[in-house]
């Protein structure tokens, strides 16, 4: 009888295990997916400046249409991942990236105005997108009971190591910038409606209480989700202004070649994807708080090395404690914004369009004062946030759901 009984419970929860084994993976994939779109276009920002022939001030306000895309996207994400789903979102959202990736390859070639309305698609896309792997992660991550966010957003790195390296490929071969972004715009166009197949069916509500109950808007005056979304702003500009300007800053503040500047690229996001694989071990063992002060001075720490540094080899140095730094900041964040996991599709879009605020005002912040101190030195602004975010690590401690 016991035996029996044992093998009852065994196959009613093997389905179970299953379905939530293959969300996992499927999760991955959207994480990694959204990586490589994203850096495979970062990885080719410098050859698109030579194209054009920008000054970092111009650059600056055109790498702005992706963040504007995003901000245009960011504050109904939550709402529309609450009445769609997850997967129908990242589905839609996909396609809309993929189409704008398209679009801006075919701008390098043809003139500012598609380059543009491209990365505004592109940030579009992305924006939702974000939202609705996050809402669907931390699902997840609850019911596994353990803590497997940062390993998601591990993905997000891999990807964009993968994309980082496909860019410095292309661009030794002498492959153009149009089409690598094509490639990449066919393969997610492809692959990404196929990977939220898997995706849990209830990633946005933990309860069965009515709808109304639930409003994602409500978030948006919560003090709590506010300050988690400011110390998400403060982790994701340290990223972003990597991501947008460490390449462009190693070729003109030490000389670098092109190739080496994406090298820089490829060695920041490298160091973000191991501080955000073996991160889950260090988060379980001393707590979100202590970590998260320790990631924001190794960040801040890194940056002061890569800006007053003497030569290239120390920054690439200061650019993996850079990485290691800024691994752990918006992972975390987002799952802090789901502890309580009936709110977590509202209070991840807001935490996530403060976040964004950050891609927002980098570029060009970075690329005006680049104009009269060098795009090396204006990095330093980057300081300033990290200490903030120091300060406000703390709201970030756990919140039992309810």
């Amino acid at each position: 009888m016991a035996a029996a009984n044992v093998a009852l419970v065994t196959s009613l929860a093997a389905p179970d295990t299953l379905a939530l084994r293959r969300a996992t993976r499927c999760v991955y994939l959207v994480f990694v997916g959204s990586g490589l779109g994203f850096a495979s276009w970062a990885a080719r920002i410098p050859q698109v400046r030579q194209e054009f022939g920008f000054t970092p001030a111009a650059l600056g306000l055109v790498l702005l249409a992706v963040a504007v895309g995003s901000m245009i996207a960011l504050p109904s994400a939550g709402l529309i991942v609450h009445r769609i789903g997850a997967a129908k979102t990242i589905v839609v959202m996909s396609l809309i990236f993929a189409t704008g990736m398209a679009t801006a390859g075919v701008g390098v070639q043809v003139g500012v105005a598609p380059l543009v309305i491209g990365l505004v698609l592109m940030g579009f896309g992305l924006g939702a997108w974000d939202v609705a792997m996050n809402v669907q992660a931390a699902a997840v991550e609850q019911q596994l009971k353990r803590s497997i966010m940062s390993r998601f957003h591990a993905g997000f790195s891999l990807g964009t190591v993968t994309g980082a390296l496909l860019g410095v490929a292309m661009n030794a071969l002498h492959v153009s910038v149009t089409v690598n972004l094509l490639l990449v715009a066919l393969l997610l166009g492809l692959a990404m409606p196929l990977s939220t197949r898997g995706f849990l069916l209830a990633d946005a509500q933990g309860h069965d209480e009515p709808s109304k109950s639930l409003d994602p808007l409500r978030a948006w005056v919560e003090p709590r989700t506010l300050l988690i979304g400011l110390f998400v702003l403060t982790m994701a500009f340290a990223e972003g202004t990597a991501n947008d300007w460490i390449g462009v800053a190693t070729i003109d503040g030490y000389g670098a070649t092109a190739a080496l500047g994406s090298l820089a690229y490829v060695v920041f996001v490298a160091s973000m994807t191991i501080g955000r694989w073996y991160g889950t071990r260090v988060l379980d063992r001393f707590g979100r708080v202590p970590v998260l002060r320790a990631c924001a001075a190794s960040a801040l720490i890194g940056l002061l090395i890569v800006v007053f540094g003497p030569n290239i080899v120390t920054a690439m140095v200061g650019t993996i404690l850079w990485g290691l730094g800024t691994a752990l900041g918006f992972p975390v964040g987002m799952s802090a914004a789901a502890d309580q996991r009936r709110y977590a599709a509202g209070r991840v879009s807001v935490v996530a369009t403060i976040g964004y605020v950050a891609f927002l005002a980098g570029p060009p912040m970075v690329g005006i004062i680049g104009n009269q101190v060098g795009v090396l030195r204006a990095l330093s602004v980057t300081a300033g946030l990290l200490a903030i975010g120091l300060l406000v690590a703390g709201t970030t401690r756990p919140m039992a759901d309810d």
